[in-house]
């Protein structure tokens, strides 16, 4: 199985992390689970393989053009066949240039994105289709990417403030409340956290959290450091804090965690 990632170019670097491509050369099945990040997703499936993801236990197979909402609880996922996954991964703010919708209403799914963005996008996965050089797909995806940025009115302030907001979540400590947060952008706690919703799709407490667990997580994988220290690194109060919230994230504990059996999630939290 090979993950490999490419920065966007500098046009897009205000909405996209990443893209990426994932593959298996073989057809063996893949059961794996995956972990809340913080950003949405738009995934071009190229292979033969066929995903599945649970929904209150019952596996249901993704479409060809996926869009993952944000993912706030522990996902299982299923892989049958050869993969070629090619990937959009946004900034926490990002997909919300480029959807008319709010973000919060694809939580904890995976939608069909052909069914969001129309004929444009099946055209697209088709010119995906009929080349096989990564630079060139990138360059294809771009293309689309800029050309959707420049036809939908969004108000860029506001979500480039959203965005300015997220990243300081990623770097700072966030007590019990977000009143200081909000006063400092001159708005109420309410109405922050109504933009958050509206432009990530989760609240700013949810955000911290998520990414203060993806910091853990990659903690936990290196194994270089205790729970105790791994918890005070982190900004958590304790380490039975960190563990309950860790569970929650992935339904089960730091201690019992082997990147090896989740190559999935491993891949996501490098990133």
């Amino acid at each position: 199985m090979k993950y490999t990632e490419f920065a966007p170019c500098e046009r897009l670097t205000t909405y996209i992390k990443c893209f990426y491509f994932f593959e298996s050369d073989d057809s063996t099945d893949i059961s794996d689970i995956v972990f809340p990040g913080g950003n949405m997703e738009i995934i071009f499936n190229l292979g033969e393989g066929i995903w599945k993801t649970a929904s209150r236990g019952i596996y249901h197979q993704t479409p060809k053009i996926e869009l993952w909402g944000q993912i706030t609880r522990p996902l299982p996922v299923r892989s049958e066949g050869k993969n070629r996954m090619l990937g959009i991964r946004f900034y926490s703010h990002g997909a919300s240039s480029f959807l008319k919708e709010e973000l919060w209403e694809f939580n904890d799914q995976v939608s069909d994105a052909s069914d969001l963005l129309g004929k444009s996008v099946r055209q697209l996965r088709e010119k995906l289709l009929e080349v096989s050089n990564l630079p060139q797909r990138i360059e294809l995806i771009e293309c689309y990417l800029l050309e959707r940025l420049f036809s939908i009115e969004k108000n860029s302030n506001r979500i480039s403030m959203i965005g300015q907001i997220a990243r300081e979540l990623q770097t700072e400590t966030l007590t019990g409340d977000i009143k200081t947060l909000a006063s400092k952008y001159d708005m109420t706690p309410r109405y922050l956290q109504k933009l958050f919703l509206q432009y990530t799709g989760v609240t700013p407490k949810l955000y911290h959290k998520i990414n203060r667990f993806q910091s853990s997580l990659r903690l936990v994988t290196k194994k270089e450091s205790s729970l105790t220290n791994i918890a005070y690194d982190c900004g958590y109060f304790d380490q039975s804090h960190f563990i309950r919230e860790f569970k929650s994230f992935t339904g089960i504990t730091p201690s019992d965690y082997s990147a090896e059996s989740f190559p999935v999630a491993l891949a996501l939290s490098n990133s």
